[in-house]
Formats: structure tokens, sequence, C-alpha cells
């Protein structure tokens, strides 16, 4: 995933002077976002202090360490998303109230993700099944021909997550997140993306005093779907 990113730098440069149509026209705005918030989620993984006793978690443990004067990793990566996603939202022309929305549905499914990010291969089967809806629903590939080149590792990843061989962490996970929101931008009509919003809000806050992980336990499909694949 982390190569997919470097690559994008020399890819971005051929597809601007040697007038080369390497890239989707649309993802071109969309890809500072995307390795933005991944970028952000690396400097968490690597300075934060992940699971550690007393280390703030979720949307209500960050907003009290801010409160307290402390600024954490994770509150520095929300506060850089939130920029990102006020940034890159700007470019599709919707105004207000219908901005604020859009920004609102961009950084919290990219925040959601994380809150999946509890088993393996549980981030990138969302993923897919975001993807794959917008593709059945819309009767079109255009998410898939938006985000391709991101879909193609996160593929190849799933293989070793599902067998615990690997773990995704916030880098990967808010790319997935950041995925899933753009495509959610691009392949819904405005009363779709506040039905999503709404959807997504009603899952974030779930996950802030719930266990994500617990409800989908409890329902059957849910269960067979998440443990599809996985190797104990």
């Amino acid at each position: 995933m982390t190569a997919s990113l470097v690559a994008l730098a020399p890819l971005a440069v051929l597809n601007e002077r040697a007038g080369l149509d390497l890239l989707e026209p649309d993802l071109r705005r969309w890809i500072i976002y995307f390795v933005g918030v991944a970028f952000l989620g690396l400097l968490d993984d690597s300075l934060g202090l992940g699971h550690a006793e007393g280390t703030p978690r979720g949307w209500r443990g960050h907003a009290r360490a801010v409160m307290r004067g402390e600024l954490s990793t994770g509150a520095v990566k929300a506060i850089g998303a939130l920029a990102l996603a006020a940034y890159v939202v700007t470019g599709t022309g919707n105004e207000w109230p219908s901005y604020i929305a859009d920004v609102a549905l961009l950084i919290l499914s990219t925040n959601l993700f994380n809150l999946f990010d509890l088993r393996g291969g549980r981030v990138e089967k969302v993923l897919f099944l975001v993807v794959a809806g917008l593709c059945l629903g819309g009767w079109t590939l255009f998410p898939i021909e938006l985000t391709g080149i991101f879909l193609g590792p996160f593929v190849v990843g799933a293989w070793f997550t599902l067998r615990d061989q690997a773990m995704l962490g916030d880098t990967r996970s808010n790319l997935a997140g950041a995925l899933a929101g753009v495509c959610l931008l691009t392949g819904l009509d405005e009363t779709g993306r506040l039905i999503a919003l709404a959807a997504v809000i009603l899952l974030t806050i779930y996950g802030e005093f719930r266990s994500i992980s617990g409800a989908i336990d409890r329902l059957p499909p849910l269960r067979f779907i998440d443990s599809l694949g996985r190797v104990k």
C-alpha cells in the first residue's frame, strides 16, 4: 500500500508533463486527500502510543485530551484530515449547506474505518462492499475506475490480514475510509449522500459507546461475511 502511494508522485508528474492519460481525471483532485490522510495515519502509527494505557481513543477521548491542553497524534490526525477534506470538497462546486454535509461525510467515513479495523480483513470487506454496492446501484464502473489504483493493493493485502500475518494500522484504514468516502461523494446524488451521512453518523456514535464487533457477532449474516475467508 505504501508503494502505491509512493508511485503516485512520479505517475502524477508523467501524467501532467508528458500529456499521458495515466490517471482518471477526477482522481487528480482526490489524490491530495488520499495521500494526506494516509500520511497522517502513518504519523499516528509511528509516533502515537497505540493501545498503551491512558492513550486517548475515539472522538470523545481526543476531545477531552485537547480540552486538557494535550495534543495527541490522534487529534493532529483528526484536525489535519478535516482541513484536507474541507479543501478537496471545495472543488465539487457544492454550496452551503451541501458543502458542510459533504465534508462531514468524507471525514466521518475516513474515521469510521478505524473503528472497523479490529479484525483481519474487515476493513477490506467493508470497502469492497461499498464500491460494489455503488457500482451495482448505479450500474456503473466509475467507482472502480476512480479508485482502482488503490483497490488492487487492498485485494492483495487482504490475503495477509485475513491470516493475521499483517495489520492495516491507521495508515491503511484511513486510506480505505477515504476511498469509501470519495466513492460515496462521487457516486451518489445529494439525497443519497445525506442518507449515507446519516448512516455514517449513527455507526460512528454506536462505535463510540458500544462494540461494533459485538454487534456483528450478534447478527448471523454480518457474522458470516465478517468471518468469510479468515484463517484461524
